[in-house]
């Protein structure tokens, strides 16, 4: 029989971690090789690490025959760029049979983010090869994003995920019927503390300290630079209200900028004692190393590992902010914003009037309403869930999570009723409107 080779993608330590739980856990088959596929797709991959060449991660590449690297195989391309054309697929697939040293190997891949140009270019040059998904954050409850080439989207045999939101079902890959399997807590645990950096270059977290974890929101182009550094001057006060007096800082570990600055800054006018971590480390090795007493971010998946994996309290700033910022709607980190905008405490008490914390049984209705207008042409028939929820919860709560523009477009309750569509376009009904705020002004002079 030919001998069989799985390719394990991973672009973030985390990945890595991830994809070593479920190979210790018996999610896939035997297979004669396994070799692990790295790739930065960060704006700059020159001067990133390496997913794989984090300190401390070298037993969980020692799972792998070998380590390869996408960046390296489609240099001087971008990975994040760059799509094999059609025509050039069967060359490609051969060069990279003789570059890797596969052979006639049947190939199965395990991919993440099946719909990222990276994990789409390796699954179109090796054509026919079966699929696997990992997943390890709370991405996997969103929908799948765009139309997803029923070449590849067929293929796919499973989707592997954390329980991160428990109880909650997955969404990604729906379309296709592919089933979810979540890949145990503790098998992900012993993983990432094989991730645990040597103690001369990372020592554990003080006794008690609120650990602030960064997202890069900035390198997204989701965030300014600057408002990303006001946000985490915001997780810091926050914190300081709270009555912690020790902060660490954990930037993210693809961030090009440490944001120290700043913190120092504002950490010696509250006067409290603050440690920026120069170490690019995934927050979840920092979870192994100590016991945060708070772990504060925005929307950063580590938020939902502290909390479902680690038990964990944690607390979020600057959600309304962000899904206010998130554009197209459909953007890939939309669920995920409101996830913890919805499930978890607002650090600050107030966020601009955020909702309280709801309880996660009765998250199903709201992310199938909010997949649905997200990809209406992917998930047709989720209308009628998304009419009825967004019917049964007219309150702030959903006019935080779902755009007023966007139902009215999709003819949803909430938006703008069709007779009444011209108003805004109006400049007629604009003057009405701002000589009415003027006058109330006045009066409440």
């Amino acid at each position: 029989m030919t001998p069989a080779t799985q390719i394990f993608c991973a672009s973030t330590p985390l990945g890595v971690a991830t994809l070593a739980a479920a190979a210790d856990s018996g999610c896939f088959a035997r297979a004669e090789r396994r070799v692990l596929l790295v790739c930065d797709d960060s704006p700059v991959p020159e001067a990133a690490q390496a997913p794989d060449a984090l300190a401390g991660a070298a037993p969980l590449r020692a799972r792998f025959e070998k380590v390869l690297s996408w960046n390296e195989a489609v240099r001087p391309f971008h990975p994040a760029a760059w799509t094999p054309r059609t025509e050039d697929v069967p060359l490609l697939e051969r060069h990279l049979r003789l570059l890797w040293g596969l052979g006639g190997d049947r190939v199965e891949l395990v991919l993440e983010s099946p719909d990222t140009p990276w994990a789409l270019a390796v699954a179109r040059v090796f054509t026919g090869a079966p699929l696997h998904v990992h997943a390890g954050g709370p991405a996997v409850y969103g929908p799948t994003r765009g139309k997803l080439d029923p070449l590849i989207g067929t293929r796919v045999r499973q989707l592997l995920h954390l329980d991160v939101v428990p109880g909650l079902t997955p969404m990604l890959l729906t379309e296709f019927g592919v089933p979810a399997r979540v890949v145990p807590t503790d098998a992900f645990r012993r993983a990432v503390r094989e991730l645990v950096v040597p103690a001369d270059g990372l020592s554990a977290l003080p006794e008690g300290a609120a650990l602030l974890v960064g997202q890069s929101l900035s390198a997204l182009g989701v965030h300014p630079a600057g408002e990303e550094d006001e946000l985490h001057l915001r997780m810091l006060r926050g914190a300081v209200e709270r009555g912690h007096r020790t902060v660490v800082f954990a930037p993210h570990p693809a961030s090009e900028v440490r944001h120290g600055r700043a913190l120092r800054t504002e950490a010696e006018r509250l006067g409290v004692d603050l440690t920026v971590l120069d170490t690019p480390v995934p927050a979840e090795a920092l979870f192994e190393r100590s016991r945060p007493a708070l772990v504060v971010g925005c929307s950063s998946g580590a938020l939902f590992t502290a909390s479902a994996c680690y038990g964990l309290p944690v607390a979020r700033v600057g959600t309304e902010r962000l899904l206010d910022l998130l554009t197209p709607y459909q953007h890939g980190h939309r669920v995920q914003a409101v996830l913890a905008d919805a499930l978890l405490e607002d650090l600050e008490g107030g966020d601009g009037g955020g909702p309280a914390p709801l309880a996660a049984g009765g998250l199903d209705d709201l992310v199938t309403a909010l997949g649905f207008t997200m990809q209406p042409q992917v998930h047709p028939s989720l209308r009628p869930a998304a009419e009825r929820y967004l019917a049964q919860n007219p309150g702030p709560p959903a006019r935080r999570w779902f755009r007023r523009k966007r139902l009215t477009s999709l003819g949803l309750p909430g938006g703008i009723p069709g007779r009444l569509a011209f108003l805004p376009r109006s400049a007629t009904a604009r003057r009405v409107v701002r000589r009415a705020r003027a006058l109330r002004k006045a009066v409440r002079g």
